[in-house]
């Protein structure tokens, strides 16, 4: 028995792959609501519409659906980069097959679309985590490398310092003392936080004032600060001094780029926002609601070479910098589940905070 017509507009409601008819002329015939959501357009605006308007890759592409239209052809692209209606881009696979218009038989499209966007940030995420994770177990074990013979040369420069005949020469065990003491710190800063974190209820705008107020002070109120809270975000259980130096870290490191930049920039700015996302995916873990937490500076930007390893330790892009700053701030947002990610131009680079509001 054949399926019933309004049976099969009710399975392709359903589904989760966009699934777009077109026909010989490229316009749009049917959309349903996968696709409505995958093209950011509504049916009833994308009907009779030049899929092009919709949904442009290329002139290549755009001629690659006319010759399927033409001989009949199929093809299938992988992490097409699409730019929407509203000048989104947009990461999309899909699959062209030439069908028969069932009642008047001329030659229809139908394009099965599914996004890559949130698959590709997914595997992103996991990736990063899991570098981080190896670069800390990697750090530990050179950290105990390091401090267990660090301990031995100072103690080794004091009891020299003892049988030395001249007052003179205890300068030279003085800076033994120094430099092993100066090394043992670094490497203590490269492991992070070490207490326990003591855990209560905090308000992530009380955290993001306090971050303003000490960055403000710290420029000397030469930095513009423009806020836009979402007053609903519920409280979140957290180490409260530890979000503070996460949140510090990156703000402080946009007040020097922005400071630093040479042509210098007219009005340095550093926004900071903050909304809810629901239904949202950090590694591998699903979270019902998170707190998004948006800090954007128009400094020069963060070279390219440095964006995919800038959460590592010793990476910097200031002569002066240790480069430990972002790779702690990394570190404690991993500690409550959540994660850093960044996306820097010139004059526009944004780091984006996500962190799971579990209690809610």
């Amino acid at each position: 028995m054949l399926a019933s017509p309004i049976i099969n507009q009710r399975l392709l409601e359903h589904l989760n792959t966009g699934v777009v008819l077109l026909d010989a002329d490229l316009m749009v015939t049917y959309m349903n609501p996968a696709a409505e959501a995958l093209l950011e357009m509504s049916d009833k605006r994308g009907m009779g519409v030049h899929f092009s308007e919709l949904a442009d890759e290329s002139p290549e592409a755009k001629a690659a659906l006319e010759s399927a239209i033409i001989n009949g052809t199929s093809f299938t692209k992988r992490e097409a980069s699409i730019m929407l209606h509203n000048q989104h881009q947009v990461t999309l696979d899909y699959s062209v097959s030439p069908v028969s218009h069932p009642e008047t038989r001329l030659p229809t499209l139908l394009v099965e679309m599914s996004g890559r966007d949130r698959l590709m940030r997914i595997s992103r995420e996991e990736q990063l985590i899991a570098k981080q994770e190896t670069t800390r177990n990697l750090v530990r074990g050179l950290a105990h490398e390091i401090k267990n013979p660090l301990g031995g040369i100072r103690g080794a420069a004091q009891l020299l310092e003892r049988e030395l005949p001249s007052v003179d020469l205890k300068e030279y065990t003085e800076i033994i003392i120094e430099e092993a003491d100066r090394l043992r710190d670094l490497v203590d800063r490269l492991l992070g936080p070490r207490q326990i974190p003591k855990t209560e209820e905090v308000n992530i705008h009380e955290i993001l004032e306090r971050v303003c107020q000490l960055v403000s002070v710290e420029s000397e109120h030469s930095i513009k600060i423009e806020r836009d809270y979402d007053p609903s975000i519920p409280e979140l259980v957290a180490d409260k001094g530890q979000i503070v130096q996460a949140m510090l870290n990156i703000c402080r490191n946009a007040m020097q780029a922005m400071l630093e930049a040479e042509p210098p920039i007219p009005v340095p700015t550093l926004k900071l926002r903050t909304r809810t996302v629901r239904q949202f995916t950090i590694g591998h873990l699903r979270h019902r609601l998170v707190a998004q937490i948006d800090i954007r500076d128009n400094g020069p930007g963060i070279p390219a070479k440095l964006q995919e390893n800038l959460f590592y330790p010793m990476v910097t892009g200031r002569p002066e910098g240790t480069g430990l700053g972002l790779s702690i701030s990394q570190s404690i947002i991993n500690q409550v589940n959540g994660i850093i990610e960044v996306d820097s131009q010139p004059g526009n680079t944004l780091f984006s905070i996500y962190l799971p509001l579990e209690s809610v």
